[in-house]
């Protein structure tokens, strides 16, 4: 039976995880470039070991509240399939091995607004949803834009080195 090592962090008073292989790096919040109208849950661009990352306020998306201000917020970096973003969570906790038989399978997959959730790990004293960060990146309306633009500034910063 394989395990799912997950990266845990708390949204609300929620525990939510990804999987560790999509993380690339949690980080302080710091230096957010806020671009004019943008969605509210996409606070801006930080520059991440010199890539540009959107960051994307995960409270903001759950719960239609602002995380920037949480003292223990942190960014989690993470690859999707089509581009490397940053989730702003209240707090990044821990690094877990979940076994497989303790991930259930959950009906609000079906939901369109939460196909992020994919799963939710039934542990003894706690209950964690596991979230896809490409579904959930997929799923936010107008960040093909972003990506665009994105994309539109890697290209310029090669381009002027």
């Amino acid at each position: 039976m394989s395990n799912e090592k997950v990266v845990v962090f708390q949204c609300g008073n929620e525990e939510y995880a990804v999987s560790i292989e999509h993380v690339v790096s949690i980080e302080k919040l710091e230096h957010v470039n806020p671009i004019p109208h943008l969605p509210n849950y996409l606070i801006g661009l930080m520059k991440i070991r010199g890539e540009l990352v959107p960051i994307i306020d995960f409270e903001q998306i759950l719960y239609n509240r602002s995380g920037v201000d949480q003292e223990l917020a942190r960014v989690v970096t993470m690859h999707t399939e089509n581009m490397t973003v940053g989730l702003l969570v209240k707090e990044a906790k821990e690094i877990l091995d979940i076994e497989q038989e303790n991930l259930k399978q959950i009906g609000l997959v079906n939901y369109t607004k939460t196909r992020y959730f994919t799963a939710v790990a039934n542990l003894e004293n706690r209950m964690i949803t596991i979230v896809d960060a490409s579904i959930l990146v997929s799923s936010l309306e107008g960040f093909n834009d972003i990506q665009s633009y994105v994309d539109e500034v890697k290209k310029e910063e090669t381009i002027n080195n």
